[in-house]
């Protein structure tokens, strides 16, 4: 009797794990198709920006690099 009930287990315990798998990537493909897509011009523009704004960034970083290295060469 120990025996049946041990090899029934492990298989409804299969079967639970596969509706969960089932159900979790119903549920990731019906949010996936929620999604809404920006189009190539959005992306372009918001890409532009990026880059700007990194480089102007990496000028400012630059410039008060510059300025901190003449203020402490003149302490020094």
């Amino acid at each position: 009797m120990a025996d049946e009930s041990a090899v029934k287990a492990p298989a409804k315990a299969d079967k639970k794990a596969s509706k969960k798998k089932k159900s979790f990537f119903k549920g990731l493909k019906a949010e996936y198709k929620k999604i809404v897509w920006p189009d190539r011009e959005t992306v372009t523009k918001q890409t532009i920006v990026v880059l700007l704004v990194s480089l102007a960034l990496g000028v400012l970083i630059g410039v008060l690099d510059m300025i901190f290295k003449f203020g402490i060469n003149l302490i020094i």
